[in-house]
């Protein structure tokens, strides 16, 4: 083994080296990039949550909903006017208690009723052309839940006790009418009236017309037929006026009076004959040929 005073020179050289320092970090123009680049990030920040909280401020964001949108436990409330630019799908649309709802659009507002199959089964369309329904039966109840008025491919039935025509040529029917009452207004004329075709009244169990303040008119351009098949036509009346019958021709020998007797031909034909001590109608039936 070696000693410390065998070896002089190894001593000399370790205490004459110096400590080696190495420097750890980013020093330079890369420092000052990165402190750019951490201010731009920080201001970017800055500015992202500025506009956050404006457009929270603007839009009126609260924890129970957006501006006039409230999310409440039965579901969206509205609050003052909402346009919607999309189909709307909801289960329920009200207005709140005591207030109206208005549906408004520049073109027209349809409900539609679609089936499991998308297929359209109840349509409504309110348009500037009026309003159209489509469906398989339309109602119409009161508040007490009286049928008002119904339709559907078989019928249509007014359940209202009066159906009044406010139109000044009154109501015109296609087709049979079948009611148990036609009745006019007081103090106003009631005319049944078939301009172009034949009008027609039928019923089981008779046809009564009854004027109770006036009078009853039939007038009509060609023949007035009374017919009676199984029974017979009574004319039950004070005073029964016959006008415009024909008279048959007297002889000249027979004086001339006021007096007349009414005959009738076989074939039906009613006319006068002056009255004599006897029947005169056999003397005076050239009316009947």
């Amino acid at each position: 083994q070696m000693t410390q005073e065998q070896c002089p020179h190894r001593n000399n050289v370790q205490s004459s080296e110096k400590p080696h320092v190495y420097k750890v970090g980013i020093y330079g123009w890369r420092k000052r990039c990165l402190y750019f680049f951490v201010l731009l990030l920080m201001i970017l920040i800055l500015v992202n949550l500025a506009l956050t909280i404006w457009i929270l401020k603007v839009m009126n964001f609260t924890i129970e909903g957006m501006g006039t949108l409230r999310i409440t436990q039965k579901g969206l409330k509205l609050e003052g006017d909402s346009e919607f630019l999309q189909p709307l799908y909801a289960k329920e649309i009200q207005s709140r208690p005591g207030n109206p709802l208005f549906l408004q659009s520049s073109k027209n507002v349809s409900v539609n009723i679609l089936d499991g199959k998308n297929q359209l089964l109840t349509q409504l369309v309110a348009g500037s052309h009026g309003v159209r329904a489509r469906g398989k039966m339309l109602e119409v109840k009161s508040n007490a839940g009286k049928l008002l008025f119904s339709a559907d491919d078989q019928e249509v039935v007014v359940g209202a006790e009066r159906l009044r025509v406010m139109g000044a040529e009154g109501a015109v029917f296609s087709n049979s009418v079948e009611t148990p009452h036609v009745r006019a207004e007081p103090f106003k004329e009631l005319r049944l009236e078939s301009p172009t075709r034949s009008l027609s009244m039928e019923a089981p169990k008779g046809v009564q017309i009854l004027a109770e303040a006036g009078d009853i008119q039939a007038t009509c351009r060609s023949n007035l037929l009374l017919e009676s098949k199984d029974g017979e036509i009574t004319l039950d009346a004070k005073k029964i006026k016959l006008l415009r019958l024909p008279e048959g021709k007297a002889s000249s020998s027979v004086s001339r009076q006021t007096v007349f007797e009414v005959c009738v031909c076989p074939n039906g034909k009613l006319f006068l004959s002056q009255a004599g001590t006897g029947s005169t109608c056999q003397i005076n039936n050239n009316v009947c040929l």
